[in-house]
């Protein structure tokens, strides 16, 4: 049993984590900047965000791992980076951090391009480097940070949630792509693959990405 915490817990990314995390039977604080009135049974709800840091910490003692599920929209726009940066460095090196970025960032085909490099649609840029900044900054930790980033499917979201399979395939860093050339992961298999990653390691210090 892993003491785990995600941040954005009630979002859409994240609340299907702390589902998965919970049904595994793992202690998860889901962490967001108010208390839904619809709660997964046996997770903890807490408010805090990244943009207090000092306080977000110290809410998140004995946790074991940080799962990070934000998007950098409304009032993160621009502030997403520095916030994980900052949070990163504060939190003991003993925690594992996650962060379940976007599909952006990730290879169209081994040795690239990045998927933001090709026709990738203009309104969504920002958010994909911002996403992508994460990433890098991840990169440049001492090696004594244990960390993981997450690419998901391309087509991956609220606006098609889909079921839970308990399937997903692995692309290291190239984009999963079915055999139409479609990339989907539903939310629950995407908390399938993050709390399989918190249970049974296999990207340290490295991301990958996931999808069907």
């Amino acid at each position: 049993m892993t003491r785990i915490a995600v941040i954005g817990g009630t979002g859409y990314a994240g609340s299907n984590i702390v589902a998965e995390a919970v049904d595994r039977g793992h202690t998860v604080v889901s962490v967001a900047r108010s208390i839904p009135a619809e709660r997964i049974e046996g997770a903890t709800y807490i408010e805090g965000t990244v943009l207090d840091v000092p306080s977000l910490v110290t809410q998140l003692e004995g946790v074991e791992v940080v799962v990070v599920a934000i998007s950098p929209r409304g009032d993160m726009e621009g502030k997403m980076r520095e916030a994980v940066a900052q949070l990163v460095a504060a939190l003991p090196e003993t925690v594992r951090v996650g962060v379940i970025g976007g599909a952006g960032g990730s290879l169209v085909a081994p040795g690239g391009p990045r998927l933001i490099d090709t026709d990738f649609p203009e309104e969504f840029k920002a958010e994909a480097f911002e996403a992508i900044g994460v990433l890098e900054d991840l990169q440049t930790t001492d090696a004594a940070r244990d960390w993981f980033f997450v690419h998901p499917a391309g087509g991956f979201g609220a606006w098609h949630p889909g079921e839970r399979t308990g399937r997903y395939r692995d692309g290291g860093d190239v984009l999963v792509v079915d055999e139409a050339g479609d990339s989907f992961i539903s939310g629950p298999d995407l908390g399938v693959a993050v709390v399989d990653e918190i249970e049974n390691p296999r990207h340290r210090r490295e991301r990958f990405t996931v999808g069907y």
